[in-house]
Parts: C-alpha cells; structure tokens; sequence
C-alpha cells in the first residue's frame, strides 16, 4: 500500500499507539488517534497525529463504524491497563475490542484492516505450545494467578477475532513491555516467555505491518532478541504459521 495510507489508532496515550503514531506520521501515513478525553489532544498533534475524541466504552458500534469508514487500517491497543478490576478489563478489552471487529464489518465499502495487539501466552490454557521449556509453563502459571482477568478476556477477544472473515487482520502478541529505549532487534515468532521486550521496539513492529497484507490471518509472538525486527517479521510471515494457540 502506499505511504499515504490513512490510519486509525485506538490509542493508550502513555504507551505503545503513541510511539506508533510517531513512527507512522513521520513515514508519512495520516493517522487519527482515538483519545479518551481531550486533555491528551496535544500529546497527539505532538506527534503529528489528528486527535478524536470518543469513548470505546460508549460509543455504538455505528459510530465507529461512520468514523473508520475511508481507512486503510485499523490498529487496537487499547486496554484497561488492570484500572477498574474485572469488570471494566472485560469493558475495554473484550467488549471494545469485539466493538471494533463489529464497527469493521459494519464500514459501507471497503473495510480496513485490523491489527490487535494482544499479548504473548494468550491461549487455551489447556493447551500447552510444544516449544515451551519447564520455565515458560512455570512463567505461565504464575502470571495466570496475578492477572487472570486480563488473561481471560484477552483470549476471549482474540478467539472472537479469528473466526472473523469479512476483513483482514493481524495479531501481534509481544511479551511484557518495558519503557527502555528500543533497540530495533527482537525474537518473533514461537519464543519464549521471560524476554521482555520495548514498548518502542512494539511500535516499531506495528510499524512494519501497516502494508503488510500478506500477514493476513497470522498472530505473531515478539520478545526481546537480537534479529533484526524487519527480518523477523519478513521471515515469520513467509513461514506463515500462526502462534495463536486457539
């Protein structure tokens, strides 16, 4: 796709959509970050991007739908960040994250893109990856018991969104994030779970698959390493096997 590809980000302000939005308005692409309220509308316009102010919580799926309508792709990183306990993980990253694939199929014409964010390890819990050590199950088990929430409902979005065919989408699903500066390298792929990994090395990825259409239909696992993020991204896409462990 070209580089005036238009953008939509359901943003984080304080965390990975904003770098993102950077990285895409400095490349060229004209983006539009959801915001939550309008104080964050200069952290936006900071980075080049357009501001727009409407709730993921309240807003009908026809809103969203009217406001996607003309885009070339969607990206959702939006999470209630454990603020509001269950109930609102649920809110936000479930039902909103639902909203979005519906507001999608629900764009009169072309409908855009979708790329989620969602985490490493999000899986059928009965169903343990056969790359795991003792150590990645031993990791699992215990983040399961502090955020088991998140966990849960982040599965259950990601399961909604696989059986969706009326648009492409992609998953990226990077470990735990860190604010460190990015390095520009990482594992991607099925790694394993005690790498952390740069919330700017993440934005540098989602970076990479704004024109990626032929990740169609993956969910890709990114860690800290040492390969270079485009070459990782090239290589898993053209293995074409998805981490998401359904």
């Amino acid at each position: 796709m070209p580089f005036d590809e238009d953008v939509w980000t359901l943003t984080s302000i304080d965390k990975v959509s904003l770098r993102l939005a950077k990285r895409l308005s400095s490349a060229g692409h004209p983006v539009t970050s959801i915001i939550r309220n309008a104080d964050q509308e200069k952290d936006i316009t900071g980075v080049g991007a357009t501001p727009l102010v409407i709730s993921l919580e309240d807003a009908s799926v026809q809103d969203f739908a009217k406001a996607f309508k003309g885009f070339d792709v969607v990206y959702f990183s939006a999470g209630a960040g454990g603020k509001g306990g269950e109930e609102r993980t649920k809110k936000v990253d479930y039902e909103g994250a639902v909203k979005t694939f519906d507001a999608i199929e629900a764009v009169e014409g072309p409908k855009p893109r979708l790329v989620l964010v969602s985490a490493v390890d999000i899986r059928d819990p009965a169903k343990i990856p056969a790359h795991y050590n003792d150590d990645d199950i031993a990791q699992s088990e215990r983040i399961r018991k502090v955020i088991p929430a998140y966990m849960h409902w982040k599965y259950e979005a990601d399961k909604n969104l696989v059986k969706r065919t009326a648009f492409k989408w992609t998953i990226l699903r990077p470990g735990g994030l860190t604010n460190n500066p990015g390095v520009g390298t990482a594992d991607v792929g099925r790694t394993h779970l005690g790498k952390t990994i740069s919330r700017d090395d993440v934005a540098h990825a989602l970076a990479l698959l704004v024109d990626r259409e032929d990740a169609n239909g993956l969910a890709i696992d990114i860690v800290g390493g040492d390969t270079p993020i485009q070459q990782g991204i090239d290589a898993k896409i053209k293995q074409g096997e998805t981490d998401f462990l359904g």
